[in-house]
């Protein structure tokens, strides 16, 4: 049975769901396929579950540290498997709600997975088979080989993407487990050895510290969270070692070996060419993500796919293939939500007018750990390789009185401007809540404001975001609650 739509979507994740739900609000008869369940990763097994875990362990911190507080606890545990159904209550009212929200916009929902099949003979259509799947969105499910044939005049293709394994790591969520497998952990483990010190690792990892559980990280590059400020990655590294982390840096793991029931050997090798083993209950792999493309059919319909697998599109999100469309993971570049969720507006508000195109001048970003860490565009060596001539502002959250009313006031915000034009570039924050403060910096980079904008804006007292209005006046050296010299302004450099 063969289903004509003007709009199907293949993948209900952050980007999927979001274009289909547009499509439909702009008239479009539009139909979804999700062959897992609604959400995709970031719902199910990314985002949502492990900022759960993450602000329950920051609760466990304030706990163990009460006495500072004056706040004194005789008993205290945690119940491991409580807080894990708790989480997963939060995944399940969310992942419900896409789905409502899809059928209340009037868009079909398919359960399977999408593969192409061709054209239709006008070469109008696409063909897309949905093969039925054993997940579902509602518990039911159809019988075996009973399977859909649907036509659309454009598809947008949001299957995005999967964890990467190596030849001789693969995740067996025994040994070795994945993201997935770490979110649904009921027994806290002693020790674990986290393989890849980038952000998915160590947000979790930061979890499980918080449990008392011991962790050694194996990182092959010279820093963890590489691509990172190195400012603000200090801040942290600082912070890991202080609990008793153990950082193995330019340190490969060559094979991972089980010993039985909780227990598993990690076979490591330093720059130097030395050898170590670590003993642990289990190995968290976290070594990236590909983009999952496997079952598409992609050249069954001639879809041009880049040399690392990622799908090549422009910048209205099409491919090569007219009427065909990629956003999120899939296309690579920066594997965020919001990423993926605006490349869904931008492509499908592109078929109604051909000048909109994926224009963003400000993406920001946000790590988990502890302290947080947050960005939004350039750095001062990107800012520089591009053309600007970068000036920095920057306030310590050790001079902000709300964020010493938290009880930790580590980190600062940093602002990057152009010298001669004051226009803000970028900024890099860690420190508490920064994942929430970068908004500000972020709307202001959009806008095309500068750093004196932002200081002549009269920020609320006492609170966070006076860091920002703070960082702002010390791009030309005026801070008042901090001391440094003053900074030559723009008209005073280039008189």
């Amino acid at each position: 049975m063969s289903k004509q739509f003007d709009v199907l979507v293949i993948g209900a994740g952050p980007g999927g769901y979001v274009a289909a739900i547009r499509a439909a609000q702009l008239g479009y008869k539009t139909a979804i396929i999700e062959g897992h369940k609604m959400g995709g990763e970031c719902l199910n097994y990314g985002c949502i579950p492990s900022k759960a875990l993450i602000s329950t362990g920051h609760v466990i911190d304030k706990v163990h540290e009460g006495e500072k507080y004056g706040l004194m606890f005789e008993k205290f545990r945690v119940d491991l498997p409580k807080l894990i159904d708790w989480k997963a209550g939060i995944v399940k009212q969310l992942t419900g709600g896409v789905a409502t929200l899809l059928k209340a916009n009037g868009v079909t929902i398919f359960q399977g997975t999408g593969e192409f099949e061709g054209f239709s003979a006008d070469g109008k259509f696409k063909k897309v088979k949905v093969v039925s799947s054993v997940d579902s969105y509602d518990g039911t499910q159809k019988a075996p080989g009973v399977d859909d044939v649907v036509e659309a005049e454009r598809v947008i293709i949001a299957t995005g993407s999967t964890s990467a394994e190596f030849s001789h790591l693969k995740i067996n969520g025994t040994s070795i487990l994945g993201s997935k497998d770490a979110l649904d952990v009921r027994d806290t483990p002693k020790k674990i050895v986290v393989i890849g010190g980038g952000v998915i690792g160590l947000e979790l990892g930061s979890f499980f510290i918080k449990l008392g559980t011991q962790m050694e990280v194996v990182e092959f590059a010279p820093q963890i969270l590489t691509g990172t400020d190195r400012e603000c990655v200090d801040v942290i590294q600082k912070r890991l070692v202080k609990k008793g982390v153990q950082l193995h840096l330019e340190t490969k793991v060559t094979a991972v070996e089980e010993k039985g029931k909780g227990k598993a050997l990690v076979h490591v090798e330093r720059k130097d060419g030395s050898k170590a083993t670590i003993e642990c209950d289990w190995a968290l792999l976290t070594v990236g993500r590909k983009p999952r493309t496997a079952n598409l059919n992609l050249d069954r319909i001639g879809v041009k796919v880049g040399d690392r697998g990622f799908i090549e599109v422009n910048s209205r999100l099409e491919t090569n293939v007219a009427g065909v469309y990629a956003i999120g993971d899939v296309i690579g570049g920066a594997m965020l939500a919001h990423k993926a969720s605006k490349e869904g507006l931008v492509c499908v508000e592109g078929f109604k007018d051909a000048n909109v195109s994926m224009d963003v001048r400000a993406l920001p970003w946000a790590i988990f750990v502890d302290p947080e860490i947050a960005g939004v565009g350039h750095t001062e060596e990107s800012a520089r390789a591009a053309g600007w001539d970068p000036v920095v502002g920057k306030c310590p959250f050790a001079a902000n009185g709300r964020a010493l009313t938290t009880g930790d006031a580590t980190g600062f915000v940093k602002l990057i401007a152009d010298r001669k034009t004051d226009r803000l570039l970028g900024a890099h924050l860690v420190g508490p809540e920064v994942s929430n403060l970068v908004q500000e910096i972020t709307m202001a980079i959009e806008m095309g404001a500068t750093s004196e904008d932002v200081a002549r804006t009269v920020h609320a007292h006492p609170t966070l975001p006076e860091t920002i209005m703070e960082a702002a006046e010390s791009v030309h050296g005026m801070a008042v609650h901090i001391f440094e010299r003053k900074k030559p302004k723009a008209a005073e450099t280039h008189a």
